[in-house]
């Protein structure tokens, strides 16, 4: 016990007053700037499964020593139920790092993350050759460091714990190279995020390339300086296992591409919302699932494309609902917050064969034909996001402001005429047959029996009748 407590010690050593306080419902500790005289507190540390380090400047420790675990201290380790490391608002010298980084491989720490943390100086990593480490997620926000490039060999003692990592996140820390030999040897790789960084066109090309990332799954470059379509098209088509690709809040332009672009064949998922764009860019991946084209400026959207499931075009500029005869698996299309003013008969009941529809926020003309369909949207059960608040009604005036589902759309109302024409017809025709009735009751014999068969004499008594 003790000699895990100053492992974790070493973690957290700080400059200022500080302790640690265990949350026991959360399973979640925090130490906030731990002295050695409050280092008695790390040990109720020990029962938690995320410990979050806060606060500090390590650099002073950067020579402190660390020795080599006794039999007893490892299976302490080994023992803990720890899962989740984390460390937020410290000055970090890289040396100390790569000196504790060897001890987690007798723990069971399978993610590790650093918030808002700086990095300083430069390590061999020479203790970490041929280590593997259990830590199988890795994420970075916020932090500052020495550029990789040109680091390669550095880092070549951890390829073993690379080549086995699963997912990776360097969010908001101006990253603008990600170079080629990082990519090949993260081998395992399923998920990188890459959000809110630097990188450009020209920095993807050498960070996906040959043999990098081969077994990726989910990129997300989202919040970048990407600005051409095809130029990103060009660089990720190497990526054979790619699944979902996130390119949002990206100012894209089609761009001028050098050769046919060919997304990978197995992208599902394609996030391109807030992307600037007044038009569908194309080509489209062929096997598309999921597009979101949300929050753009399009006017019009025209797609087919079989396999695709669910389309976002929420806070876009359409005027009308696109077609969807070119998507016959799709299920979810969610057009809110557009300048949709009625949904035509014809769309309204290709729509009512899907099972998530949203249109709220749109300025709805409540004419009969237009709150109609909607209603007749919203009493098949598609309607779920918004509805009946997020549905209201922009003309005729004797309607604005009222929601839609509150218009009456019945026959009577919106189409008087259809009713009272077949009513009318019908009062007509109960008169006739009251006034024959009548007629036949009092013994007369109307004119057009004559030719039945009658005799004379009944004939010409009908006659002055």
């Amino acid at each position: 016990m003790r000699g895990a407590a100053l492992l974790l010690l070493a973690l957290g050593l700080q400059q200022a007053e500080g302790r640690c306080v265990f949350n026991r419902t959360q399973e979640y500790c925090l130490c906030y700037r731990l002295t050695q005289e409050s280092a008695g507190s790390v040990i109720q540390c020990l029962a938690a499964s995320a410990v979050e380090f806060q606060g500090g400047d390590l650099e002073k420790y950067a020579d402190f020593p660390i020795e080599d675990l006794d039999d007893s201290t490892i299976d302490m380790l080994g023992s803990l139920q720890i899962r989740k490391i984390i460390f937020s608002d410290l000055l970090v010298p890289e040396v100390l790092l790569a000196r504790v980084l060897r001890f987690f491989s007798y723990t069971q720490v399978q993610e590790m993350v650093f918030e808002s943390c700086s990095f300083v100086g430069r390590s061999s990593w020479a203790d970490m050759a041929g280590r593997a480490l259990p830590i199988v997620s890795l994420r970075f926000h916020n932090v500052t460091a020495a550029a990789l490039a040109g680091r390669e060999q550095d880092l070549s003692p951890l390829s073993r714990w690379l080549g086995a990592l699963q997912e990776l996140s360097v969010t908001a820390s101006r990253l603008a190279v990600l170079p080629c030999a990082v990519g090949q040897a993260l081998r395992a790789l399923r998920s990188l995020d890459l959000a809110r960084n630097s990188l450009g066109d020209d920095s993807l090309a050498p960070a996906f390339c040959q043999g990098a990332f081969t077994q990726l799954r989910v990129l997300s470059l989202r919040h970048n300086n990407l600005t051409s379509y095809s130029s990103v098209c060009g660089s990720v088509r190497l990526l054979g296992e790619l699944q979902h690709l996130d390119l949002s809040h990206n100012a894209l332009t089609a761009g001028t591409p050098s050769s046919p672009c060919q997304w990978p064949a197995t992208l599902r998922i394609f996030n391109l919302s807030s992307a600037g764009l007044d038009h569908v860019l194309a080509p489209l991946p062929p096997a598309l699932e999921v597009l979101d084209l949300s929050s753009n400026r399009l006017h019009a959207v025209d797609i087919s494309l079989r396999s695709l499931q669910a389309l976002f075009l929420s806070r876009n500029v359409l005027p009308a609902a696109p077609s969807i005869r070119g998507c016959p698996a799709l299920h979810t299309l969610h057009l809110d917050n557009n300048l949709i003013a009625e949904l035509p008969r014809d769309e309204a009941l290709l729509l009512e064969h899907l099972q998530d529809v949203a249109v709220a926020g749109n300025p709805f003309n409540c004419t009969c034909a237009g709150a109609g369909a909607v209603q007749a949207l919203a009493a098949v059960g598609c309607l779920r996001q918004g509805w009946p608040q997020g549905y209201v009604c922009h003309a005729p005036a004797r309607y604005q402001g009222v929601l839609l589902r509150d218009v009456p759309t019945s026959v009577l109302q919106c189409n008087p005429a259809a009713v009272l024409a077949p009513v009318c017809t019908g009062l007509a025709l109960l008169c006739v047959a009251v006034a024959g009735g009548l007629l036949w009751a009092r013994g007369a014999r109307p004119r057009w029996l004559c030719g039945l068969g009658q005799r004379e004499d009944a004939c010409s008594g009908a006659e002055h009748l």
